[in-house]
C-alpha cells in the first residue's frame, strides 16, 4: 500500500512524461503534485488523468493576486477535484479569506469535496542571504511563523513551509493544521537548489503532515526503489 503522506512532484512538461512516470511508479505512489511547469503545458487534463488512475492531486499553482481574482481562480480550480490547492500567504488576509469562502461556496454548488487550501510561506529555495537581498526584515523562521498564524486566522487549512519550521508551526497552529513540506531530501539524495532541507524521518518527527519529493524520485535510475527507500525512512518514526 502507498503511503499518502508522500506526494511525488511531477516536474515534467508533457502528458507523455506524466503517464510514463505514473505507470513506472504504479501502486507505490498514491499522491502527486501538479505544478506550474506541467499545468501550464498540459492543462486540466493532468488532474483528470491522475484521478482516473485513482490518484490524489496536489495542485500547486501558488495563486497570488487581488482577492477577487484569486477567489475566482479558486472557484474554477475547485471544479477539477484536486484535494490540495496552493496560494501565497503574502497575498494577505483578505485574499486568503476570499479564497476560503470561494472554495466552500464552489464545492457546495458543485456538490464536490472542498479542496484544502494551503498558504505558501517562504519558499524553500531561500537562505538567509537571498532573504536579506529581497528586503526580509524578520529572520526567515519568524516570518514563516507569522504567515502561518495569519493563514490559519484567515481560513486556510494549512501551509507549505520548509521542514525546518514544521515543529514551530505545529506548536503554534495545532494538530489539525496541515503542514506540507517540500525541501525533503532522503539520505541518499543530493540537495540540488533547495536550501532549507531535512530528511523524511526528521520532517515527520517535527510535525510535517505530508512530504513533497520530486527529483530524488523522478530523476532516480530506479524510481520505484527510491520510493521504497523513502517510505522506509518515513516509517522509521
Amino acid at each position: 500500500m502507498a503511503d499518502d503522506r508522500l506526494i511525488v512532484a511531477l516536474d515534467v512538461a508533457t502528458m507523455e512524461q506524466l503517464k510514463n512516470l505514473v505507470t513506472t511508479l504504479g501502486d507505490s505512489v498514491s499522491y502527486y503534485k501538479v505544478g506550474m511547469e506541467l499545468f501550464y503545458a498540459a492543462g486540466a487534463q493532468t488532474v483528470t488523468y491522475l484521478q482516473e488512475q485513482g490518484k490524489s492531486v496536489f495542485l500547486d499553482l501558488k495563486l497570488h493576486d487581488i482577492p477577487n481574482t484569486v477567489a475566482q481562480g479558486v472557484t474554477s480550480l475547485t471544479r477539477l477535484g484536486a484535494k490540495l490547492i496552493t496560494l501565497h500567504s503574502q497575498g494577505g488576509p483578505v485574499m486568503m479569506a476570499a479564497a476560503a469562502k470561494a472554495a466552500t461556496e464552489a464545492a457546495e454548488k458543485l456538490q464536490v469535496e472542498r479542496p484544502k487550501l494551503l498558504a505558501v510561506t517562504v519558499l524553500t529555495s531561500f537562505d538567509d542571504d537571498a532573504w536579506t537581498a529581497i528586503g526580509g526584515q524578520l529572520p526567515i523562521r519568524d516570518q514563516v511563523l507569522r504567515l502561518a498564524k495569519l493563514a490559519k486566522e484567515s481560513g486556510m487549512d494549512g501551509v507549505v513551509a520548509s521542514p525546518l519550521e514544521a515543529k514551530a508551526i505545529r506548536e503554534v497552529c495545532g494538530d489539525d493544521f496541515l503542514i506540507v513540506t517540500p525541501g525533503i531530501r532522503p539520505s541518499f539524495a543530493a540537495a540540488n537548489d533547495q536550501k532549507r532541507i531535512a530528511t523524511p524521518k526528521n520532517a515527520l518527527a517535527d510535525g510535517a503532515s505530508k512530504l513533497v519529493i520530486g527529483r530524488p524520485i523522478t530523476k532516480a535510475e530506479n524510481p520505484q526503489e527510491a520510493v521504497r527507500l523513502i517510505v522506509e525512512e518515513m516509517e522509521a518514526i
